[in-house]
């Protein structure tokens, strides 16, 4: 499976951008269809940065889900 971010298809292993307190970007490990009421789709996105993603609400984690709309290509 694949999304379209920015008119550039997206697949498992490219490496997104998105903020979370800071611009970061992560690689993206799966696409999965939201559960929420508006349908879409979310991306789990990892990295392997030393310390994990940046910021307050996902500091130190390896692993965070974002909303496609929230993703964007650098």
């Amino acid at each position: 499976m694949s999304v379209i971010i920015d008119g550039t298809e997206v697949n498992v292993g490219d490496t997104v951008s998105f903020k979370s307190d800071v611009e970061q970007c992560g690689t993206v490990d799966k696409i999965l269809r939201s559960s929420g009421r508006w349908g879409g789709y979310e991306l789990v996105l990892v990295t392997n940065r030393d310390g994990g993603f940046q910021g307050d609400y996902i500091g130190g984690s390896t692993r965070t889900v974002v909303s496609l709309s929230d993703c964007y290509i650098d």
